[in-house]
């Protein structure tokens, strides 16, 4: 029986960069991961990778250009008429991304001597893990670990209304493979999946509407962020219905009928597909959690302390699986700070400068506390704004939809929240959690000389306006 200092359940972003930076510190490690991939072999990187964030954005990227060419270029003096789409090379592009990404990932793998075990990983009640082959015709087999890394992710909930049948009914991962534009698209979340998978197939053509039941959108986004962000994507074509609840589907083989509830009223549309994102659930069907005596919480996540240690001795989790953000990087990081914690290393993990990202356009970013959240509190605070309408640069790209906020401590100017709806806000957001990550202020952001023209001055000229001595605006 192969024996491991580190063994690691899951090939995700928590799993693979956990395997990745225990084998740095000289640990003996391997990951357990079942995933296959489009091509049909063994593939590395979990949903993120394979059907989730980086897919996403490349369909994201993809359909960026066709709305620029359809609505944008002759502002520029680009005559673009006549612009087609190929939507099998549209996927076909996506596919290739993915596959080199997770080439790379086993790449890394054989550099930093980790050893890949294919398959499905199950703690035993001695601590040991059993693995299950992806060939069913090998016996399962069993590797000892002096510690484990449990980095599972996560799932699609289901709901009973819209059954995912793979056809007319998909869920995130089907509306990453859509062999035409449907000319009428329903999705069932107004959450980050939904919104995304929207802008993708609204840009290239369809009539999209979007069912959510709760009353406002994006709720833990900052809410003025959050409503220039809603009229923003309204105008674009999004039918955002708020407060719908959806009760039930049918089809024909040609179309799938959505039954919901609006205002007390029941209604039909129907739809060419019908996209499920109400978000996800930790994954952790076949993990042994009753044999091995794996505690978890009433929401099903694995519980861990500060330090992501479950009630079993030397087993860890990390990423989707524990509480927290859904987030690959979240993820990741956890991984690399328990990697270093077994190797006797003080690993870090700042849970309040966490980034979020929507990869809409305008894009949506934030991070730290939001204005709602610092009244429920009850602390003091400042906030300033700048609208991307006032960048030089933002002019000049064509895209002044948006803002920068900043939000301080009204007694120490430490900032507490960043918040940003705009072009590129996925790569402004860095530099408020390096700020926060330093407990800087916003005196410390206004002082900090930026480069001229970029998007980055939003953020400084939001920084000057908490004191009220923004220059532009």
């Amino acid at each position: 029986m192969k024996e491991f200092d580190v063994v690691v359940i899951g090939g995700g972003p928590g799993g693979y960069v956990a395997a990745i930076r225990a084998a740095q510190l000289g640990l003996s490690t391997a990951c357990v991961e079942r995933w296959i991939g489009e091509d049909g072999n063994p593939a590395l990187g979990g949903t993120c990778l394979n059907v989730g964030c980086i897919p996403s954005k490349a369909l994201l990227d993809s359909s960026h250009h066709v709305s620029f060419l359809r609505d944008e270029a002759k502002q520029h003096g680009i005559n673009s008429s006549g612009v087609t789409i190929d939507v099998h090379k549209m996927i076909k592009r996506k596919s290739g991304i993915v596959q080199t990404l997770t080439q790379g990932i086993a790449g890394l793998f054989k550099k930093n001597k980790i050893e890949w075990l294919q398959g499905s990983g199950k703690l035993t009640a001695d601590k040991q893990i059993e693995i299950t082959p992806l060939d069913n015709e090998k016996e399962p087999f069993r590797v000892l670990a002096k510690n484990i890394i449990i980095a599972t992710g996560s799932v699609p909930f289901n709901i009973p209304p819209a059954p995912v049948d793979n056809e007319l009914i998909v869920d995130s991962t089907g509306a990453l493979n859509f062999t035409d534009v449907p000319r009428k698209l329903g999705i069932i979340g107004a959450g980050v999946i939904g919104l995304e998978l929207g802008s993708v197939w609204s840009r290239l053509g369809s009539e999209v509407v979007i069912f959510e039941a709760l009353d406002d959108f994006l709720p833990s986004v900052d809410r003025q962020i959050a409503a220039s962000a809603e009229k923003i994507l309204r105008k674009q074509g999004l039918d955002i219905k708020l407060g719908t609840r959806v009760t039930g589907t049918g089809s024909n083989n040609r179309e799938v009928t959505v039954t919901f509830e609006e205002n007390n009223e029941k209604e039909q549309l129907s739809f060419n597909k019908l996209i499920v994102a109400v978000g996800r659930k930790p994954n952790t069907d076949r993990l042994g959690v009753e044999e091995s005596g794996l505690e978890l919480d009433d929401r099903g996540y694995i519980t861990v302390d500060d330090h992501c240690q479950t009630n079993l001795e030397n087993v860890y989790a990390v990423g989707d699986v524990v509480r927290g953000p859904m987030l690959a990087h979240k993820a990741s990081e956890e991984g690399v700070a328990v990697a270093e914690r077994i190797a006797g290393k003080p690993g870090h993990m700042n849970y309040n400068t966490i980034p979020w990202v929507i990869y809409t356009w305008p894009e949506i970013s934030w991070v730290g506390k939001t204005e709602q959240t610092l009244k429920q509190e009850g602390i003091p605070f400042r906030s300033g704004s700048f609208p991307f309408l006032a960048s030089g640069r933002a002019r000049a790209l064509g895209t002044t939809e948006g803002m920068v906020k900043v939000l301080s401590d009204q007694k120490t100017d430490r900032i507490l929240g960043v918040h940003i709806l705009g072009p590129a806000a996925s790569e402004l957001i860095s530099e408020a959690v390096v700020t926060m990550e330093f407990e800087g202020s916003a005196e410390d952001l206004a002082r900090t000389i930026h480069a001229h023209p970029t998007l980055t001055e939003a953020v400084h000229e939001a920084a000057l306006a908490v004191d009220d001595r923004a220059i532009h605006f």
